[in-house]
């Protein structure tokens, strides 16, 4: 069969119009399959064990997001290496919106300075969903303590250099350097214990063996309300509905002082804008609902929410933030 001119004119025409055709119908493929999202379950990582303040914020959220939507969300602890193992994990999953992280202020603001090696880069392999919560850090002392502010602990540290105890739990963690901002401010030295976690810690401090502690609210609120603790100080810009008496260090002299954990939620780089946008409103649905609001609030923490690009606009001040901090203490793991 001999082919013409004119039949290779008609092919060349047909190939382009059908080109033309795919080029169209590739966006609204990939249009349709964001518009279906989510079509199976999303894993919501968790970088610590089951139990902790972290993961009781996530399975809160998470629940609630998966009630509200008829979505099946599911929590995955993985645990390690002070949050960096599960960090490293989202950051490397696929960016399809079916693996979320819950970072906090420790690994992805503080680990990239305190580790020298850390697998990710929260600034770039990371993009932020929604903020969840803040909580702030709390100077404990026991119930008979000498200690009823923090001015005293200035006095007697002043009076007598490295003999007030200072425990927290973990080397580099928000607590150690809200302890560390707390003795720079007030031009004293303490002498820092650190603890491999708060249970040794706590019955150290009942019991009188160490002078201070440092931690989240949940961690001491148990031990305060029944009676064997009391709260001097406290890291927030603002004081804590749950222990309204208690005094900010900025109120107690230190202006601007300021030193929370926070929690968001995060996915894998280039995950898809939509989605991220369609994650995120569902996030700030479900810190609307009372019963999420008041589980947070119960355990010392505030309700945060917002946009990504707010999320995302504190990453990028926290980074060097707690990267000036970090230096300054000398701390460093790995």
């Amino acid at each position: 069969m001999q082919i013409t001119s004119s039949t290779r004119r008609r092919a060349v025409h047909l190939g382009a119009v059908l080109l033309g055709l795919a080029a169209i119908a590739a966006p609204s493929a990939s249009a349709w399959a964001q518009a279906a999202y989510p079509a199976k379950p999303i894993r919501l990582i968790v970088p610590f064990p089951p139990g902790g303040g972290t993961d009781m914020i996530a399975r809160a959220v998470a629940q609630k997001m998966a009630d509200q939507n008829k979505w099946n969300v599911i929590v995955d602890n993985r645990p390690g290496a002070g949050g960096n193992l599960g960090v490293d994990a989202a950051s490397k999953a696929e960016p399809d919106g079916y693996t979320l992280v819950m970072g906090q202020t420790s690994n992805l603001a503080i680990n990239p300075t305190l580790y020298k090696k850390l697998p990710y880069d929260p600034l770039k392999d990371l993009v932020p969903v929604a903020l969840v919560s803040s909580s702030p850090i709390v100077m404990a002392v026991p119930v008979n303590s000498r200690f009823n502010t923090f001015a005293d602990v200035v006095a007697a540290s002043k009076s007598k250099p490295d003999t007030v105890t200072l425990g927290y739990s973990g080397n580099g963690t928000v607590a150690h350097l809200a302890g560390e901002q707390a003795q720079k401010a007030a031009g004293i030295q303490l002498r820092h214990i650190p603890y491999k976690g708060a249970a040794q810690a706590m019955t150290d401090l009942v019991g009188g063996q160490i002078d201070l502690y440092m931690s989240s609210v949940p961690t001491l609120l148990g031990q305060v309300r029944n009676g064997k603790l009391k709260v001097i100080a406290i890291t927030s810009a603002k004081r804590s509905a749950q222990l309204p008496d208690v005094p900010t260090l900025a109120e107690s002299g230190y202006k601007g002082f300021e030193a929370v954990t926070w929690f968001g939620v995060l996915a894998p780089a280039n995950t898809p804008a939509a989605i991220v946008a369609q994650l995120n409103k569902a996030i700030n649905q479900a810190l609307k609902q009372p019963d999420v609001a008041d589980k947070l609030q119960s355990e010392g923490g505030e309700i945060l929410g917002g946009t990504p690009e707010q999320f995302s606009a504190l990453l990028r001040a926290e980074v060097p933030r707690w990267a000036k901090i970090v230096k300054e203490s000398g701390a460093t793991l790995d």
